[in-house]
């Protein structure tokens, strides 16, 4: 066991989330970042903003500025000599940042670290005069084409996700209507789990048969996703996370009872640019940070009492549960997921973070947190415990980048523009604000799957996005055409 000053451990978490509904009373995004890290002072028993050594914020998209980090030292009259902003708003960043914060401590570079993240994109919204504002992570807007990704309606991660979706129900064996009920009873139990959480955006248990079926306020997104199957990112919410050693926390009083145990932490990325993955049906780099997560702290995933698996979307905790093991009727959350929890764009593992803080000094001991990011990209793993880890040493190198590049066997070349026989590799279909389908889109393979091409099914076409939908036949697999049009579009029709 390394020495007590070479122990990170969380003291102190906070959560605030913000439903005044007056424009001119509600928090910008600085505001609810300081309420936060308050918080999670006064939950450390006081004191410790003033001790820090570190700031780390998440990047938010809402009320953007570039001093936020030294607005917040400012509003909290501390000086912490190394404050930082993560590079994108991705889902894994906190998850990131924690496990920077452990190596940091290990190291004996700084012995109070804080960490906080989140978004008042409901303020912004509403202050702006506008809809809920989402953008997608600024790493994928600068690597795939901007004209590819407008003609195909693939800007946001609501119209790319239904790909994975869409791909692994069939890669899984399962009918339509039985990844539906998979989908819609692990959302009903992250809505349960939100309902009896106090930090909640939405409190309230929903049950699979509302989550699932289509209504003026749960509209169709993209199939087969409804409202409540989305991260829900107009909110304003945010966290907060203080780590230091187990000496310091022990010196200033922190009872044993509170102290959680930062553990072992494993990342793994797939290409920025998803026309560049090898597949839509599992993620390598999901798999290697899972598991290397579990062998690294040598827990089994049996002997896991709670887990946060990423739940932007029904398909990120499939697959991860698959990879654990995990039942699909036991809680995949203990903050309520991103449609319930609330989806505050790069913060919500913050949220987790801190709902398995304290989740863990009430039971259990072993808490595992995945953070997902970008595209369903970027994987970042890492585990918290009740009590001390004796495989827990830092600094640690997290990176197991080049594990998962090895377990590839390659992506297929994409071709703009092809036309001629195709496979269906997956698909989604769009709808607008009132349910009426906008367009779908395929994304085919060549029929010797060497290359990969993008094509529209037009609203118009009935008997095609019938075909799509409807469950009457699994559609990934079959074969079709695609035709160039005269207005530029390929155009995809079954065979």
């Amino acid at each position: 066991m390394p020495a007590a000053d070479r122990v990170p451990v969380i003291v102190g978490v906070g959560q605030f989330a913000d439903h005044t509904e007056r424009n001119e009373d509600a928090l910008d995004t600085v505001g609810l970042l300081v309420a936060a890290l308050r918080k999670a002072d006064q939950d450390a028993g006081g004191g410790w903003l003033a001790r820090a050594q570190s700031l780390h914020i998440v990047d938010h998209l809402s009320f953007r500025d570039p001093k936020s980090t030294e607005r917040v030292t400012k509003e909290l009259g501390i000086a912490p000599r190394l404050v930082g902003r993560g590079s994108y708003p991705g889902g894994e960043t906190p998850v990131l940042l924690l496990n920077e914060a452990a190596n940091r401590i290990g190291a004996g570079e700084l012995d109070v670290a804080l960490i906080a993240g989140g978004e008042a994109l409901r303020t912004e919204a509403r202050r702006r005069g506008y809809g809920v504002f989402a953008a997608p992570p600024r790493t994928e807007q600068r690597t795939t084409p901007q004209p590819l990704r407008v003609r195909y309606g693939l800007m946001l991660p609501t119209n790319v996700y239904p790909l994975y979706e869409n791909a692994t129900r069939a890669a899984f064996g399962q009918t339509l209507a039985g990844a539906q009920t998979e989908s819609g009873l692990i959302w009903s139990v992250s809505s349960e789990v939100a309902a009896q959480n106090p930090n909640a955006w939405i409190q309230k248990a929903y049950t699979p048969s509302e989550i699932l079926t289509p209504t003026a306020e749960n509209r169709p997104i993209a199939f087969p996703y409804n409202k409540l199957m989305v991260a829900n990112s107009s909110v304003n919410m945010a966290g907060a996370v203080i780590v230091t050693s187990l000496a310091s926390a022990r010196a200033a009083g922190v009872p044993e009872d509170r102290l959680i145990y930062v553990g072992l932490g494993a990342a793994a990325n797939e290409p920025d640019n998803f026309l560049e993955r090898e597949g839509y049906d599992r993620s390598v780099s999901m798999e290697v940070s899972l598991k290397r997560c579990l062998e690294l702290n040598q827990i089994a995933a049996n002997e896991l009492d709670h887990v946060e698996l990423y739940s932007c979307f029904p398909v990120i905790p499939k697959l991860a549960r698959r990879i654990l093991g995990w039942p699909a009727g036991k809680p995949t959350t203990v903050y309520g997921g991103l449609t319930f929890g609330g989806g505050p764009i790069g913060a919500p593992m913050i949220h987790a973070i801190a709902c398995m803080v304290e989740k863990l000094r009430v039971s259990g001991n072993n808490g595992l947190v995945f953070g997902n990011g970008g595209f369903a990209n970027h994987n970042h793993t890492i585990m918290l415990t009740r009590s001390a880890n004796a495989a827990a040493v830092f600094p640690q190198d997290f990176d197991f980048q080049s594990e998962a590049d090895a377990a590839r066997t390659g992506a297929p070349a994409y071709e703009e523009g092809y036309a001629g026989q195709g496979v269906i590799e997956s698909y989604t279909v769009f709808y607008d604000r009132t349910g009426a389908t906008t367009f779908g889109v395929v994304v085919g393979r060549t029929i010797d799957g060497s290359r990969r091409f993008l094509a529209k099914v037009p609203a118009e076409d009935r008997e095609e996005l019938a075909f799509l939908t409807t469950g009457e036949h699994e559609p990934v697999g079959t074969t079709g055409q695609a035709f160039a049009t005269d207005d530029g579009d390929i155009v995809w029709r079954s065979e």
